[in-house]
């Protein structure tokens, strides 16, 4: 059959009187029946069933026939089973010479000798001598001499107490069946996909066989996964009838794997299937099928193959390169594209959708890629469930559409992928297996499924499949069977009196976070702000970009000189970042106007400074005329860093690696503010329920030890939901207002400032990564939460000062120890008087990848398209 499974089978003549050389075993029904067949020609060979003559052996187990309840399920007879043991260890697979003497009612009976010729080990009188058979004694014939050899042998056999000879009857033989399994796919996860002992007793197909599983004696049905091969379709007459190859396939099997001890691994129970692979000494059988062209891959159970999904495309590949036999016919499609045009490297610069993305070319140019082979979620149910009264918002009203598209913003936006696109028609990107393989394994996806004979598909198709299967398996996302995520996002966008009520918030909140989601022109953008779950409308202020085209009633008006470019830049610079926007001021069509900051640059001084726009009217300054001044040169010296360490005692540690600190100096002060306000608040308790909590306010809250501490209002949701800050320690806490009271005057932050001060590590990238940061901050929290350590000021931040902190004894920095233990990387400061202390991280970082410690366990992975998971140099 052209494969290397087993040695190729001898040649053999069949003829019912004389004897008969070199048939192979093929299978042992019994300990006293065997069947044979032939080497192949042109397809499998006809078999033969042989009855040992002059001797018989216990009967197997038979189960009861379906569909009569009268019968019932029949035991093996003692020492049976271990005839048949017997004789499948010694002939299957070898050859065999017989003699046939007789025949019976369609049956042949004759002896059957080991090898070549009647020399060799006759089998009958194997069994008999092993106390596995007894001699058929009825109608003995004294001249007959291999008779008479087989009584001696038998006499023998029991004077030495062997097999059905031995004391006790031979109970302990039978096997105790089990034909059903009464929860499959709990039987299957049990076994924890170990591989298991096992029995070939049937062959259905090529891809499906009937296994006996030691030592339980469980007989299961198992298709093997991840192939299908052409099967026999049953007529309405109870006759088969074979598709193409459905026989040479079976054949292929038996001859490899019927009645031969292999390994099975159980890997799935879809439906009451049991899916599995098959392991046996000389190969893998799945694979074996697709590389002869016997069978093909099948998606729906390619995913919980675990030997190596891409073996098996492999090996489909050959056959269909080489149109073997089921691929005969095969047509390979037509490469579309150049291998050149097919990869490319590339900048994200927006994300459309959970499968669709912009991406900038190193041209310029601007391309629409599509995630291949993954859908993004949908809502079937769109059309007849869709409120005619409400505008229908794809990202926030289709279940787990934001979750997904935030995603892969957070992954990829700004970032620079590796493109290997599928097909011209609908360009698709294969950006990074992990990337895809996480967005579907988290339930934000889900993989198409394609026609068989449709190859235009994901190389990574087999991983995604897996991935999904993970997802159904642990209810993620579109799987999970728990209510779905809604969410309720105000768009106040024109909203005049809306964005009235709104204003005041903006501007006592000050620097609010937010994400562009769409870009207007230069200075006018669409933006999104998490913690308020609103869209607005937001103006930059101190500029007036030129105006991009547009419809008016009274039609198209025309754009304004460098519109585009100024567009252009903002977009490139802000378009689906994480900003910071300050409120001023709102226009008459209720339209916010303020500043915006990315990464500490404000979008209105960069728009000036780095666009030569001619006609852009910078507002304060119209008016300007500049005057000559006479130049002065500046001479300074180069700052040096300063290491002035303080004393602190650390109080908490963010999930964002950010930390909260009390002066050691000012401690003391803390301690006798706390004991003189919790002794007057014993002595005057407050009214349970009169205070009425705002956002903003200073207030005392009682803490889960029963303890009043000073605190902040930050958010009111209801009476029973208020938020709240503990201004001297830095944790927060949800409570109810019954927990909460005015604060005492003569304990204000007037009297003490707030003792609990936000700091972050100086020269670090926190890993954005949830279960690597998760690492970090349980490192932090063990080394230095509730202790006392020595802080120093590097430089600052957009938020809080970047610091770093030194164990109180030993006086080593702990930020360096984690990027020592690869667990973080270094956040790279251009100052001149940070570059000792940059270097010294540097080089501890590289000791951590040359030992692959923690995130650099699979080498430096920001090397090629490996940014998208939160890294970057």
């Amino acid at each position: 059959m052209g494969c290397s499974f087993f040695p190729p089978l001898s040649l053999t003549h069949y003829s019912y009187t004389s004897v008969l050389p070199l048939p192979v075993g093929s299978g042992v029904l019994s300990g006293c029946a065997i069947i044979v067949r032939g080497q192949p020609r042109g397809g499998p060979p006809p078999e033969r069933q042989i009855n040992l003559s002059n001797i018989r052996a216990g009967a197997l187990a038979r189960r009861a026939a379906q569909g009569q309840p009268e019968s019932k399920d029949t035991p093996d007879e003692p020492w049976a089973f271990q005839a048949r043991e017997f004789l499948r260890k010694k002939l299957i697979g070898k050859e065999v010479c017989f003699t046939v003497e007789y025949k019976n009612m369609h049956r042949e009976y004759g002896m059957v000798y080991l090898g070549k010729d009647t020399t060799g080990e006759n089998i009958a009188e194997s069994l008999v001598s092993e106390g596995l058979a007894t001699v058929r004694r009825e109608g003995f014939r004294g001249n007959n001499p291999e008779q008479a050899r087989l009584c001696d042998l038998e006499d023998q056999s029991k004077a030495s107490k062997k097999g059905l000879w031995s004391e006790g009857g031979g109970a302990q033989t039978i096997r105790n069946i089990k034909y059903t399994i009464e929860n499959p796919r709990n039987f299957v996860d049990s076994l924890h996909q170990k591989p298991i002992n096992a029995i070939i007793e049937h062959v259905r197909d090529g891809s499906v066989v009937r296994a006996l599983l030691l030592p339980d004696y469980y007989l299961v049905t198992v298709m093997l996964s991840g192939v299908k091969c052409p099967t026999f379709k049953r007529e309405a007459d109870g006759t088969e009838t074979p598709e193409p190859f459905a026989a040479e396939a079976r054949f292929f099997t038996e001859s490899r794997l019927l009645q031969r001890d292999v390994q099975i691994i159980l890997e799935s129970c879809p439906n009451q299937i049991i899916l599995g692979t098959i392991l046996h000494p000389n190969g893998n059988i799945t694979e074996l099928l697709l590389k002869e062209g016997f069978a093909r891959c099948v998606d729906w159970s390619m995913a919980v193959y675990t030997q190596g999904a891409e073996k098996l495309r492999a090996a489909e590949r050959s056959a269909k390169e080489r149109k073997v036999r089921i691929w005969k016919d095969y047509v390979a499609p037509t490469a579309n594209l150049d291998q050149k045009d097919r990869q490319f490297v590339a900048k994200v610069m927006q994300v459309v959708n959970a499968d669709a993305m912009v991406v900038k070319l190193n041209s310029g140019e601007y391309k629409t890629i599509h995630l291949s082979s993954i859908r993004p979620p949908r809502n079937e149910g769109e059309e007849k469930n869709k409120d005619k009264d409400k505008r229908f918002r794809p990202l926030y009203d289709i279940p787990y559409m934001f979750e997904a598209r935030e995603f892969l913003r957070k992954k990829l936006i700004g970032k620079k992928v590796r493109t290997t696109e599928s097909h011209t028609n609908t360009p698709c990107v294969n950006q990074n297996e992990y990337l895809l393989s996480a967005l579907v394994s988290k339930g934000l996806a889900t993989v198409i499924r394609y026609r068989q004979d449709d190859d235009q598909r994901s190389s990574h198709y087999d991983e995604l499949l897996a991935a999904e299967a993970r997802a159904i398996k642990n209810g993620k996302g579109l799987h999970s069977k728990k209510e779905v995520p809604i969410h309720r996002v105000a768009d106040i966008s024109g909203e005049t009196q809306k964005a009235k009520q709104f204003l005041p918030f903006l501007q006592r909140a000050g620097r609010s976070e937010a994400v562009v989601e769409y870009v207007f022109s230069g200075s006018r953008l669409k933006l999104y702000m998490p913690k308020e779950t609103c869209l607005i409308t937001f103006l930059l202020a101190g500029i007036e970009c030129p105006r991009s085209s547009r419809n008016t009633p009274g039609g198209m008006q025309v754009a304004e000189p460098f519109s585009d470019e100024a567009m252009l830049f903002t977009k490139e610079l802000v378009l689906q970042r994480e900003v910071e926007v300050e409120v001023e001021s709102m226009d008459k069509a209720g339209n916010f106007i303020g500043w915006l900051h990315i990464e500490g640059v404000n979008l209105s001084v960069a728009l000036v400074e780095n666009l030569d726009l001619s006609d852009l009217h910078v507002c304060i300054w119209a008016n300007y005329e500049e005057k000559p001044v006479e130049e002065v040169v500046h001479l300074s010296e180069e700052k040096e860093r300063v290491a002035n360490y303080k004393p602190v005692y650390v109080t908490e540690i963010t999930d964002t690696l950010h930390f909260y600190a009390q002066d050691v100096e000012t401690g003391s002060q803390l301690e006798s503010l706390m004991e003189t306000m919790r002794a007057e608040i014993a002595a005057q308790p407050p009214v349970e329920g009169s205070y009425s909590p705002r956002r903003g306010d200073y207030c005392i809250a009682k803490f889960a030890d029963g303890e009043w501490y000073r605190a902040r209002v930050e958010k009111v949701e209801s009476p029973a939901k208020v938020h709240v800050f503990y201004i001297d320690y830095g944790n927060r806490e949800v409570v109810s207002s019954t927990r909460l009271a005015p604060i005492p005057p003569a304990f204000s932050t007037r009297t003490l400032p707030v003792q609990a001060t936000e700091y972050t590590f100086a020269f670090i990238q926190v890993p954005q990564d949830e279960d690597a940061r998760a690492d970090v901050v349980d490192c932090v929290v063990r080394d230095i939460q509730n202790t006392q350590c020595l802080l120093n000021v590097e430089y600052s931040g957009a938020t809080c000062p970047h610091v770093t902190i030194q164990f109180g004894d030993t006086k080593e920095d702990v930020g360096l120890g984690l990027v020592k233990e690869g667990l973080v990387m270094v956040d790279v400061r251009k100052e001149k008087h940070l570059q000792k202390m940059v270097t010294e991280y540097l080089n501890s970082q590289e000791s951590a990848k040359s030992a692959r410690l923690n995130i650099w366990r699979y080498g430096d992975f920001r090397a090629d398209d490996a940014d998208e998971f939160g890294y970057s140099r």
